[in-house]
């Protein structure tokens, strides 16, 4: 009888390795999303950069950068430890504590529980595990609750344009983290009196100061407000006015400004009136490739009460694109530090071809992940595109 590994041709062994290499193809394609290496190291890079910056800028760089290199070394490693280490609940500061003191007596064959050293390697690993377990219950529940918060934000904005005739209209927007502070609306306000009065469509296009569940909140307020405050007789100065008083009651003293850009175009007429709160200006393209910037405004809501704005006025004409957007797309930021800025932007308005909103939309979009990359998204980035057919 031949031996095992011989039964077969040799079938079996080849079939046993195949087997055990699907297995673990299976298991780094879970464990790595099938991203390619190059791209899961990028990604590594990029959260580690992320995360550097957001522990740095609670370091006091004014009093760690003093001394000799050494010494600016260790006040630096000082000052990222406790740093880091306040981050962690008191009970899970002295657990670390005791692990490290545990790794350190492994480290120097210290064995203060006279237990042998491949046991004691394993409690120190084991514990640090343990942590890494506990922090990410806490990271799943906060998710999950952060998934909740996101889909009663996505209900706050339109899933689809308003169909109106001769008018085309795609909007998107992307969270810098789970829940974001951008907004974006579209829609014809009620008739609420008994004139008969033309046909507005209202554009509102809004960015709350921060990020996150702050903004967040803020977000849903101004959603609210603005969909109780705009009806069909409402004349976009008053509306605007309004918003803002209602932003200075809530901004804590300004800390918690908004800004925002609006829009009221008479559908008949094709005349857009707009108010830009201190926003980024929107690009007006024309059909012949000329580029207008809608800049008439005043400040961002929510900074001073009482005040009125400066409305301006435009008329739209077939093949014009109105582009409006948030500053997280013109802030985008790639591996060498720089920003998407205005100027690319302009540049590439000059060279979009003529066609449909979502289209447009999806160009736009693809620009600026194209130029970003792998890199951290830092900001949320909103859109909404206006095409006049």
């Amino acid at each position: 009888m031949p031996p095992p590994s011989q039964t077969n041709d040799g079938r079996e062994p080849l079939a046993a390795i195949t087997g055990a290499a699907r297995r673990v193809g299976s298991f780094w394609d879970r464990v790595s999303d099938g991203l390619e290496i190059q791209t899961l190291w990028s990604q590594f890079f990029s959260e580690a950069r992320a995360s550097y910056r957001l522990y740095q800028a609670e370091i006091d760089w004014d009093q760690v950068r003093v001394g000799t290199r050494f010494q600016r070394f260790l006040a630096i490693s000082r000052a990222l430890f406790w740093v880091t280490i306040l981050k962690l609940s008191p009970a899970r500061r002295v657990y670390l504590l005791i692990v490290f003191l545990l790794l350190v007596a492994f480290a120097f064959n210290v064995r203060p529980f006279g237990i042998p050293r491949e046991a004691e390697f394993l409690l120190v690993i084991g514990g640090l595990v343990f942590l890494l377990a506990l922090e990410l219950a806490d990271r799943v529940t906060m998710k999950r609750d952060l998934e909740i918060a996101r889909e009663i934000q996505h209900w706050l904005v339109p899933q689809s344009p308003p169909r109106l005739s001769g008018l085309d209209i795609a909007f998107s927007s992307r969270p810098a983290n789970t829940v974001g502070g951008d907004y974006y609306d579209a829609f014809v306000p009620d008739g609420t009196g008994a004139e008969p009065v033309p046909q507005r469509l209202l554009l509102v296009v809004a960015d709350v100061a921060g990020k996150s569940v702050p903004a967040a909140l803020l977000m849903a307020t101004f959603q609210a407000s603005l969909r109780t405050m705009a009806s069909a007789s409402t004349p976009l100065p008053q509306l605007v006015a309004r918003m803002n008083d209602y932003a200075c009651a809530h901004s804590l003293n300004g800390r918690r400004f908004t800004t925002a850009f609006f829009a009221d175009l008479e559908v008949d007429t094709r005349t857009l009136s707009y108010i830009r709160a201190g926003h980024n200006v929107p690009i007006l393209r024309r059909a012949s490739g000329e580029l207008e910037r809608l800049e008439a405004g005043d400040l961002p809501l929510g900074i001073q009460g009482g005040r009125s704005f400066a409305c301006g006025s435009t008329s739209l004409h077939p093949g014009d694109l109105l582009v409006i957007y948030t500053d997280g797309v013109i802030e985008a930021i790639n591996e060498r530090d720089e920003e998407f800025g205005e100027g690319r932007l302009l540049d590439l308005l000059r060279t979009l071809p003529t066609q449909v909103a979502p289209a447009t939309l999806q160009r736009l979009t693809c620009a600026v992940d194209s130029f970003v990359g792998t890199t951290r998204q830092h900001d949320d980035i909103t859109w909404l595109v206006l095409r006049v057919e």
